[in-house]
């Protein structure tokens, strides 16, 4: 969907500015309007690392005023590969000391703003409080959903990206668009952050360089498109890139139904709690190892999470995807059927459902629940016990699953 544009347009442009830009503003899309509104933005970007590396880069090539940089550690020699914003003699020194200096060598245009300082729930809201918008190239899932939790109560997009090994996934939340876009946010998508160590990190599973540039341009191409109106913006879609295969695919989002709170801008408990199924629906029930030990096991995490530590013998079915799937009961049926590679006319029941901390697989299941499919939602508790190479009676079920 094409939104209103973000930001006012500056007065008239410099003579070095216009001639730094003059290829971009020839765009018809974008003109000489779009680039006066670029110099008027105020964009800040989470980390001058892996994503936010070339994005801060083609946010200041670009013409954007002010950019903010958010990072509170030093150059290290292992994030070179994919960290293009620094040199090898850059090595000790602060992120966003190093990061502002490429930045100002670029387009001496720009201000840059360091904010040399760890965000978190503290501090987030007094940070991202002057910006029009932000980007997320975060490292780790407690500042992700500091900055999602602030950017909802700001009521600021967010141009959200993540890269583990060869895979990408890249969105746009926003609590609050411009009529008539539908706010979505992170928690509709991912309500709860997984639990500690559960997620390798790029020092632990690896990284591919090139994709971090690809994906944080991408970053920095949505960004563009907010600020001038150009375009549709990425919101209400996650877009998923596979760099083995160059494939990239798309899925759709939609926040979670929920009872508006009484104040808008804050988040409340009725968010994160799934809803119920209509009167008379059958209603999810708690995996019990010995009733439902022959049932099918349905990762309802992301395909890269599923990758790490799936349950030997489980499918994958993203919830994303799944939300999708829901408002079409044709295909919902159809893929289950191709996912457990049964001819029948019935799936067979019960599928058990889980993720890490099972509210992904709570909201799943009541999703499948209303369309006749016995469900059962696998418990923190229990997940350890299946992962275990006996863990699971049924002797068929120790063959590895596939990424879907």
């Amino acid at each position: 969907m094409r939104l209103a544009p973000l930001v006012d347009p500056s007065p008239e442009l410099g003579g070095d500015e216009l001639a730094r830009t003059a290829r971009q503003r020839r765009l018809p899309e974008l003109g000489e309007i779009g680039q006066r509104r670029l110099a008027a933005s105020r964009v800040a970007v989470l980390g001058a690392g892996g994503l936010g590396a070339p994005a801060l880069q083609y946010l200041a090539a670009a013409g954007v005023g002010t950019i903010g940089i958010i990072d509170a550690d030093a150059v290290e020699p292992s994030n070179l590969h994919r960290q293009v914003i620094h040199g090898i003699g850059d090595v000790g020194a602060r992120k966003t000391a190093s990061a502002a200096r490429s930045l100002r060598e670029l387009a001496p245009d720009v201000t840059v703003i360091e904010h040399d300082e760890r965000l978190d729930e503290s501090n987030a809201t007094r940070i991202l409080g002057g910006y029009d918008l932000v980007l997320d190239g975060a490292d780790n899932f407690g500042t992700r959903y500091a900055v999602a939790d602030a950017c909802e109560h700001l009521g600021l997009p967010l141009v959200w990206g993540s890269v583990l090994r060869f895979d990408a996934q890249l969105s746009v939340f926003w609590s609050a668009p411009p009529a008539p876009a539908v706010g979505v946010t992170l928690r509709d998508v991912f309500p709860e952050p997984p639990p500690a160590g559960s997620v390798p990190s790029c020092a632990e599973a690896g990284v591919l360089g090139a994709l971090c540039g690809i994906v944080g341009s991408m970053m920095a191409v949505e960004a563009i498109k907010l600020v001038t109106g150009i375009g549709e913006v990425l919101l209400g879609r996650l877009v998923v890139v596979e760099a083995l295969t160059m494939r990239v695919s798309e899925l759709p989002l939609r926040a979670v139904p929920q009872q508006l709170p009484a104040q808008p801008s804050a988040r409340t408990a009725a968010r994160d709690r799934p809803v119920a199924p209509p009167p008379g629906q059958p209603s999810p029930l708690d995996f019990d190892p010995t009733r439902d030990a022959r049932g099918h096991f349905v990762d309802v995490r992301e395909p890269d999470e599923y990758a790490v530590d799936a349950i030997p013998g489980a499918h994958s079915l993203p919830l994303s995807e799944l939300i999708h799937l829901e408002r079409e009961p044709e295909a919902l049926t159809a893929r289950l059927r191709h996912l457990l590679r049964e001819d029948e006319a019935e799936v067979p029941t019960p599928l058990n459902l889980y993720c890490v901390s099972a509210t992904r697989a709570r909201r799943a299941a009541l999703l499948l629940a209303p369309h006749g499919y016995e469900v059962r939602v696998v418990q923190p508790s229990a997940l350890s016990l299946l992962r275990a190479p006996t863990g699971l009676p049924d002797a068929d079920a120790a063959q590895a699953g596939t990424l879907a």
